[in-house]
């Protein structure tokens, strides 16, 4: 337990990240600081916003920018290791912490999560079911409505349509950019129909899926397809912003813009609303969650890679849209 290895950004990617802006590099096991606990990563989350974040990230955002030489980061599930006194961890205890793409990490005690048994798997704690939740919620989303998700394939929107449907939608409608995912999305995770990204134009695709129009956008994505939203939204629609994938997965861009542009027409006759999410809440997720997992009514698609020297890799075949669900590294 004398090296550990993390991964770091080695340049600043030219267009979109490649597994050869990253190298993997082995230091010595970190040492815990006054109010810190070792921990042993077994698990980390891999999502596309990294790429923001490689391009200076944005100015009030809660996650820094990643310099060369910068150690990624993101949400990780680990053992612990050793813990200062007083602070209620136990070695061999499962947190949840921030310091994800590296086998060791020290982390404040006061930032460490233990997990406890609510959920089945501890590497449901890493999937982006809360963010689809508080989205839900904050819609106000009633019984009967229909509902649309933008990136409906990514690790928030596999869940959404899942979520949607046990919060009373009637029905609901995603989006993706493969017809192997929209195959999916219709069979395995609660969507009642698919839009896809290319060929025919995508506000008229999303016009025959929704006929009657749509109540709640949960977006991920932003650009063309929230403009198509628009276009569909009933009279009193309430749209969530979650995401910007549109900027920040645009190979000519730096991933740090997004724009739109939107009939403001639209958003006032229609009195549609439009907010930023708002994760906290969903206070009672957790709960909601493993009782869901528990019974079988929701199912958490995910990709596991195993091996740190493989999560450069995985992050560029995020980006590049290759999987479905939640993208897991297994240390």
């Amino acid at each position: 337990m004398s090296r550990s290895r993390e991964v770091r950004l080695a340049t600043v990617p030219v267009g979109l990240p490649q597994p050869a802006d990253f190298e993997v590099v082995e230091v010595p096991v970190p040492t815990p600081g006054d109010g810190e606990a070792l921990v042993r990563n077994r698990y980390f989350h891999v999502f596309a916003a990294l790429r923001t974040l490689f391009g200076g990230g944005v100015e009030g955002a809660p996650f820094p920018p990643i310099h060369p030489g910068d150690t990624l980061f993101g949400a990780a599930v680990g053992e612990v290791v050793s813990a200062p006194a007083g602070s209620g961890l136990r070695p061999g205890e499962l947190v949840s912490h921030w310091l994800g793409w590296r086998e060791y990490a020290a982390v404040p005690a006061a930032q460490c999560q233990p997990l406890g048994d609510v959920l089945p798997d501890p590497v449901a704690h890493l999937t982006q079911g809360r963010t689809a939740y508080s989205a839900l919620l904050q819609s106000g989303l009633k019984a009967g409505e229909t509902v649309f998700v933008s990136g409906g394939a990514g690790a928030v929107g596999s869940l959404a349509g899942q979520v949607a449907r046990l919060l009373g939608a009637d029905r609901v409608i995603g989006s993706t950019g493969s017809p192997a995912k929209a195959r999916r999305l219709v069979s395995e995770l609660g969507y009642d129909a698919a839009v896809l990204r290319g060929g025919e134009p995508f506000h008229e695709q999303l016009a025959k899926a929704a006929p009657d129009g749509i109540d709640v956008m949960v977006d991920n994505v932003g650009g063309e397809q929230l403009r198509a939203a628009l276009t569909v939204a009933r009279p009193g629609a309430r749209f969530v912003l979650v995401g910007a994938l549109d900027g920040q997965l645009d190979p000519n861009g730096s991933g740090t813009s997004a724009p739109v542009e939107l009939d403001i027409y639209q958003v006032i006759l229609k009195h549609v609303t439009l907010r930023g999410l708002d994760n906290s809440v969903a206070t009672d997720w957790v709960d909601r969650f493993g009782a869901w997992l528990r019974q079988g009514e929701i199912t958490v698609p995910q990709v596991r890679v195993v091996g740190i020297e493989h999560a450069a890799r995985a992050l560029s075949e995020t980006i590049g849209g290759r999987h479905l669900g939640t993208v897991i590294v297994e240390l």
